[in-house]
């Protein structure tokens, strides 16, 4: 112990690095053997617990039917023996039996203060009926596995800790010998190293081995060696470094962007060849000046050297300044600059100059701003956007709420756009939809906002207003300005709108109820007429409310088997035999009961929902049609009614004939109603479909001819077989002369065409006569039948069986 106690002080002394060494190595040592012990010591904690959890579980499954036999049999002895044989187990020192309903037998003793461990089971006695018996309660004794690990923690560290000591011992004697010594001698030779002594290499007291040349010692010995040779090139290395400098130097007079460099009080030093392309101002002529102090005398050059002092502040706080800034040339035209300010600073870190560096930008902000009016304002009609509109809404109701103020909301849309784009196109409806954005916004004071919401729908936005009737009397303003004609592919359309108004914050306190509310009086203006407005009533939110509770049911009435067809037959006129029938969709939902057609058609064109519907209405018909041949012994024709939305979607032929042949029926035997306005939609894709149905044998008819724009001109162009009079003509022919004039033209212009007519709306007696007399080729109506269920118009069928194709 003497000597390595000596040892010990000789590295104290001689060797700090080798002690620190020593001492770093016993105290990371003892801490891992600290915690490889204590994990060792408690996984054999954990084991026994282990051991012990499964031995009261062995109980459990080894007596608990045995007890519970014994408990049930009242078999006191036997059951006082099990108990003394579980007690007989290792660890288990406690027994406690509560025998239902209030007895208890216990046996063995817990010390006080000893660490315990209970596991409790039920005993259970199971015939046809299950009997809880009692509860026995097993605890085990854990004073064993606390003497075992106390005993291990001791053996453990004892033999860990000496270990660990001599093992760092003899790692500290044999560094001491291959490194420290070593370290000592370069320590010298660095002490005595000078400019006049390079020719003295380093040297040290080894063997001068390949093993040894290769080592960290031996590469910095070769690295202080080859550092003596480096110091006789340094004068080339300056000549280096020079031309260096001047490639840089070349590089940034050459640079794409423009290059400033400053001193320490920001006067220019260097100006690059791209400044004076870009600025205008020559080189040597900014020499001396502030960066920000280029055209003085202009307004905007105060700005201009606050902002440079706003990028002096920052560099010096944050070491660098980036930004977009709107510059000026010499010859007054402006620009935008992309500008990036940093220090150039010396060994030190003190800032000796700055560097500038710009780029033109101004390509790049047009785009920019470009995009950003594409997001915030309606490409067609020039209007802030949705997104815009909801914005300005949010700061009026804002504004409003410090001033006391009234904000109106106003929700626009056109009436019978639709329509407009439909017969006439959509480059028509394009420009219906910027004119009436010009109509609007000149009804409108400077402060407020006039947007499009997408479609045919605009809204509003009066602020500060002192009460509801200003809001009344800018939508009259707005009304007014509709009743010109619009001049639309050479011809007059007269177009209304109609407006729904809510009041902020009377109507309500937020935007999006704001916007909710002034919706659903738009829809009341609507049912009002159309071409009127109407406040906010809080019985209009039901309405709404019905009308998104229609739209939710109807997208499950497919699903749910909720629609069905009821057909009413076309006769000819002059016999009252029947031609073919007409299938009419009804909608049978449990909650609303029987909807007609007027109200939920409209809602399902809107909604898209219209073109499943509208090919289950074919499926559906066709098949029914194709059932009529065994009752009439003949083939029955079927016609139903196409809107303008299923014309349109690109499969619809595809639908027709799929109808046909899942069907069977002959193609000749359906017809197609098509409505009066969508003919008026001159365009090739129209032209083609109706074709296409011609050539596959499909009879066509135009439905309710006589409340559209009546294009006379369009029956000759397109191949119909059919014309249908609406019955709004047919229902007042004894009573109006102009009506029946009007029949009488069209079923004479019909026949000229080569034409058949239908006459609709056929309720009285007189009215047949009057149409045979003028040679209306069929009648339907209430007269001959009213609409049936498919079941009711089988025995129509069964008691009308004259049949006449």
């Amino acid at each position: 112990m003497p000597k390595l106690s000596t040892r010990l002080q000789r590295f104290r002394k001689g060797s700090p690095l080798s002690f620190r060494l020593l001492a770093w190595i016993i105290l990371f040592s003892s801490v891992f053997t600290l915690i490889a012990s204590g994990i060792q010591i408690y996984s054999d904690y954990r084991k026994d617990l282990s051991q012990i959890d499964n031995r009261m579980k062995v109980v459990e499954s080894g007596y608990a039917s045995s007890l519970a036999r014994s408990l049930w049999a009242l078999d006191q002895k036997l059951l006082q023996t099990q108990m003394e044989g579980i007690l007989s187990l290792p660890d288990i020192v406690h027994l406690r039996l509560k025998i239902e309903p209030d007895s208890e037998l216990v046996m063995g003793d817990i010390d006080r203060g000893a660490q315990t461990r209970s596991h409790s089971f039920s005993l259970v006695h199971q015939g046809d009926e299950m009997f809880k018996l009692g509860e026995l309660t097993v605890t085990a004794d854990l004073g064993r596995v606390y003497e075992e690990m106390e005993r291990k923690v001791g053996i453990i560290l004892a033999t860990q800790f000496l270990k660990t000591f001599f093992v760092s011992i003899l790692i500290i004697l044999i560094f001491q010998h291959f490194v420290t010594r070593h370290l000592s001698s370069m320590a010298d030779y660095a002490r005595d190293f000078s400019l006049t002594n390079l020719s003295r290499p380093l040297v040290l007291d080894r063997p001068d081995t390949p093993s040894n040349r290769n080592d960290e010692l031996g590469r910095v010995t070769e690295a202080i060696n080859q550092m003596r040779e480096r110091l006789n090139d340094d004068l080339e290395r300056q000549e280096r470094d020079a031309a260096e400098i001047h490639k840089f130097s070349k590089a940034i007079e050459q640079s794409p962007s423009s290059v400033l460099i400053c001193d320490r009080q920001w006067r220019i030093e260097f100006a690059n060849q791209k400044f004076t392309q870009l600025t205008g101002y020559d080189a040597k002529s900014i020499l001396g000046n502030h960066p920000g102090s280029l055209g003085e005398g202009n307004v905007e050059n105060r700005e201009s050297r606050h902002l440079w002092q706003s990028i002096r502040l920052q560099v010096q706080r944050v070491g660098v300044w980036q930004g977009e800034v709107n510059s000026v040339r010499k010859n007054g035209e402006r620009f935008w600059e992309q500008l990036i300010v940093t220090p150039i600073k010396d060994a030190s870190g003190q800032a000796t100059g700055y560097l500038i560096l710009g780029e033109d930008i101004s390509i790049r902000k047009r785009y920019e701003q470009q995009l950003l009016r594409q997001a915030n304002y309606d490409i067609l009609t020039g209007l802030p956007n949705r997104m815009l509109a909801l914005d300005r809404l949010k700061l009026a109701l804002a504004q409003a709420r410090r001033e006391n103020t009234l904000v109106g909301v106003m929700f626009l849309d056109l009436d019978n756009f639709k329509h407009i784009n439909d017969t006439l196109g959509h480059d028509a409806g394009d420009n219906l939809l910027v004119e009436a954005a010009r109509r609007i916004s000149s009804c409108l004071r400077g402060t407020s906002t006039v947007a499009r919401l997408g479609g045919d729908e605009f809204l509003v936005i009066l602020p500060g207003l002192n009460g509801a009737d200003a809001s009344y009397q800018v939508a009259d303003r707005i009304l007014k300005t509709f009743s010109p004609p619009y001049i639309l592919n050479g011809q007059e359309v007269f177009v209304t709108t109609s407006i729904g108004i809510a009041i902020f914050p009377t109507d309500s306190d937020n935007s999006g109820t704001l916007l909710q509310h002034a919706d659903a009086a738009m829809y009341q203006a609507k049912h009002k007429g159309k071409s009127s407005y109407a406040h906010f009533a809080p019985e209009m939110t039901e309405v709404s409310h019905e009308r998104l509770q229609m739209e939710s049911r109807m997208r499950r009435a497919l699903e749910l088997n909720e629609f069905e067809l009821n057909f009413q037959p076309i006769v000819h006129t002059d016999s009252g035999n029947l031609c073919s029938v007409e299938a009419l969709l009804r909608w049978n939902n449990p909650t609303m009961g029987t909807v007609m057609p007027d109200r939920f058609i409209p809602l399902a064109e809107e909604t898209g929902l219209i073109i499943p519907i509208g090919e289950w209405v074919l499926e559906e018909a066709c098949k029914t049609a194709v059932s009529w041949k065994e009752i009439t012994g003949r083939d029955v024709g079927i016609s139903v009614n196409v809107s303008p939305r299923q014309f349109r979607d690109p499969g619809f032929t595809d639908i027709v004939m799929r109808a046909l042949s899942n069907s069977g029926l002959p193609a000749n035997q359906l017809e197609l109603e098509i409505t009066e306005r969508l003919i008026l939609d001159n365009s090739i894709e129209t032209a083609e479909i109706l074709r296409q149905l011609d050539r596959a044998g499909i009879r066509l008819s135009v439905d309710d001819f006589g409340t559209g724009y009546s294009a006379l001109s369009y029956l000759k162009s397109y191949p119909f077989d059919t014309l249908k009079i609406d019955k709004s003509f047919v229902q007042d022919v004894m009573k109006e002369p102009e009506d029946a004039s009007l029949v009488r033209a069209i079923i004479n212009m019909a026949h000229s065409l080569g034409l058949r007519v239908i006459a609709e709306g056929v309720e009285e007696e007189a009215q047949t006569h009057f149409l045979k007399q003028e040679g209306c080729d069929f009648s339907q109506g209430y007269f001959y039948s009213r609409p049936l269920p498919a079941r009711d118009f089988e025995s129509w069928l069964k008691t009308n069986q004259r049949v006449q194709i």
